[in-house]
C-alpha cells in the first residue's frame, strides 16, 4: 500500500502518501451548492475525487469518503457579500428553497451515476447539521476567535497567525474589495461569518434559533462541522476546486485548526483545475453553462465526458470545445469496441506477461493520479499486435476498475464501418508513419482517398470513413 505520491497544495510539492490510520483513508470533498443545475465544470471535481478513491481502493485501502451538500449559507460572493444563493433562487422562482435543493441535488447525483462515480460513504446536507455548526461556532467563541457585529458572528483572522499561509495571501496588501462596505463593523477585510443574523423585517425560508440570535450559518462553517463529525478532528485528504484555496479552504483551516488546536487539521489538500470553456472558466455566474444532459441531447454518451476528463491531468486546465468532445466520443467508442471484441475470448491470461503493464498503469496512477499516462497504457494494450487476447482482456478490465469507462458492459457501436482490406491498409500506413517512412504513408493515404476513404489521425490512433 505504499508508493503513492500526491501533490499537496499546502506544501506546493509532491509528497509520499501515508494515512493517519494504517489501511484506512478518510476523505472529505466539498460538494455542490444546489441552487441551480450542476454544469460540466461542477462535475470535474467529482470525477477527480472518484479516480482518487478508486486508486486508493485498488491499493487495498479502506476508504471513507464524505461529500457535503450546501443547501444554505453560500452567499453570492464566496466571502460575506450578497444574498444567500438558495434564498435568491427561491425568491426568483417563487419556489421553496428545500424543493430547489432537492431537485438539483438529485440532478447532480444522477449525473454522478451516469459518469460512473462511486457513491460516497456519507452524503451530508448543511441544513441537517445546524446543531453541529452552532456547537463549532460556540467552541470558537469560547477560545476567543470570534466577535459580534450587528450583522452576525465573525471570525477574527488576526487571532489565527497562520491565516495567510495556505493560500500565500498578502493580507497587508489586500484591499477590502468592496466587501467591508457590506459589513462596516468587520475588524479585518478577510474576517468571515460564522453565523449571520436574519435581517430585521425580512422573512427567510431558511433560518434557525441559536445562542446568538435567529439566523443561519456561514458557508465555511458547514465543512468543518460535518467533516469533523464523520471523519474526526484530524483526517487524511481534503479535495475541491482550485478556486476554493484563497477563501473557502483558507477559512476552513482557520476555524478548524483554531477550534481543534491541531496543525495540520488535514494532511493532504488536493485541488483540481478549472475547465476552460471558450476562453473562460465555466461558471453559472458568467453564463458559460453546459450540462451533461446537453451533451446527451447532442448525441454523446455521458461516458464520453469521463473519457475526455481522463485525457488531462486533474491539476491542468482543460479546454472544452465541440471538437474535443467529438474526438473523445470517438476515442471512447473505439476503446469500447476493442474491449467488446475481447469479452468472449476463452482461456486464462498469463499474470507474468501482464505484470509489467499492470505495474506501468499503477505507477502512472500512483504518481499524483496521472490519468493521461494510465490511458496511454490502456491504449497500448488495446492496440497491441503481440499480446494474446486473454491478456488484453484481463488488462483492460483491470484498468477499468479505476478508469470506470464501463468496458465490461458497454455495447459496441453497431453502425461502426469495417472493411478488412481497408483496416489492413490503415494499419500498414500507421506502421509506416511510426517508422518515419512518410513516402509509403502518403502513398497509402492517397490511394485510399482516391477510393473516397478519408483517414483521420487521432491521439488514440487513425480512424477512417467513406465520404
Amino acid at each position: 500500500m505504499s508508493g503513492i505520491v500526491f501533490y499537496n497544495t499546502r506544501s506546493r510539492s509532491k509528497e509520499p502518501f501515508e494515512p493517519i490510520e494504517p489501511g484506512h483513508v478518510r476523505i472529505y470533498s466539498c460538494g455542490p451548492t444546489v441552487y441551480a443545475p450542476q454544469h460540466l465544470g461542477n462535475l470535474r471535481p467529482y470525477l477527480f475525487a472518484d479516480i482518487l478513491k478508486r486508486t486508493l481502493l485498488e491499493s487495498d485501502y479502506r476508504v471513507t469518503h464524505v461529500i457535503n451538500i450546501t443547501d444554505v449559507g453560500h452567499l453570492t460572493d464566496d466571502a460575506d457579500a450578497g444574498e444567500d444563493k438558495m434564498e435568491k433562487a427561491a425568491a426568483k422562482t417563487g419556489r421553496q428553497a428545500a424543493e430547489i435543493a432537492a431537485e438539483y441535488t438529485e440532478q447532480w447525483l444522477e449525473d454522478r451515476r451516469r459518469l460512473g462515480c462511486l457513491e460516497p460513504e456519507v452524503l451530508c446536507k448543511a441544513t441537517e447539521h445546524i446543531e453541529e455548526q452552532i456547537a463549532l461556532g460556540l467552541r470558537l467563541e469560547e477560545k476567543g476567535f470570534t466577535y459580534r457585529t450587528s450583522d452576525g458572528i465573525y471570525y477574527d483572522v488576526s487571532r489565527f497567525s497562520a491565516y495567510a499561509d495556505f493560500a500565500g495571501l498578502a493580507l497587508s496588501a489586500q484591499s477590502d474589495g468592496g466587501r467591508i462596505e457590506e459589513v462596516a463593523e468587520k475588524r479585518n477585510p478577510a474576517d468571515f461569518a460564522i453565523w449571520k443574523f436574519a435581517a430585521e423585517g425580512v422573512k427567510r425560508q431558511q433560518e434557525w434559533d441559536s445562542p446568538w440570535g435567529r439566523g443561519f450559518p456561514g458557508w465555511h462553517l458547514e465543512c468543518s462541522a460535518m467533516s469533523s463529525k464523520y471523519l474526526g478532528e484530524h483526517f487524511d485528504i481534503h479535495t475541491g476546486g482550485i478556486d476554493h484555496v484563497p477563501v473557502h479552504h483558507t477559512n476552513e483551516i482557520a476555524q478548524s485548526e483554531g477550534a481543534f488546536a491541531r496543525t495540520p487539521w488535514v494532511n493532504y489538500w488536493l485541488h483540481n483545475e478549472f475547465i476552460d470553456f471558450k476562453g473562460q472558466k465555466m461558471s453559472k455566474s458568467k453564463g458559460s453553462v453546459l450540462l451533461l444532459q446537453d451533451l446527451v441531447d447532442a448525441g454523446y454518451e455521458p461516458m464520453a465526458y469521463r473519457y475526455w476528463f481522463l485525457q488531462a491531468h486533474y491539476r491542468q486546465q482543460q479546454s472544452f470545445t465541440d471538437d474535443a468532445i467529438a474526438a473523445a466520443a470517438k476515442g471512447y467508442r473505439r476503446l469500447v469496441a476493442h474491449a467488446a471484441e475481447l469479452r468472449a475470448v476463452p482461456g486464462p491470461g498469463d499474470p507474468e506477461r501482464q505484470a509489467p503493464l499492470r505495474a506501468r498503469f499503477r505507477a502512472a496512477m500512483h504518481d499524483d493520479l496521472n490519468a493521461p499516462q494510465a490511458m496511454a497504457v490502456a491504449w497500448e494494450v488495446a492496440r497491441s499486435g503481440e499480446l494474446p487476447d486473454p491478456d488484453k482482456r484481463d488488462l483492460l478490465l483491470h484498468f477499468d476498475r479505476i478508469l470506470a469507462l464501463g468496458l465490461a458492459s458497454a455495447a459496441p457501436e453497431a453502425a461502426a464501418e469495417s472493411d478488412p482490406r481497408i483496416d489492413a491498409l490503415v494499419l500498414e500506413r500507421e506502421a509506416a508513419r511510426k517508422g518515419r517512412d512518410f513516402a509509403t504513408a502518403d502513398r497509402i493515404r492517397d490511394e485510399l482517398a482516391a477510393e473516397g476513404v478519408v483517414i483521420t489521425d487521432t491521439p488514440e490512433g487513425p480512424t477512417w470513413k467513406r465520404e
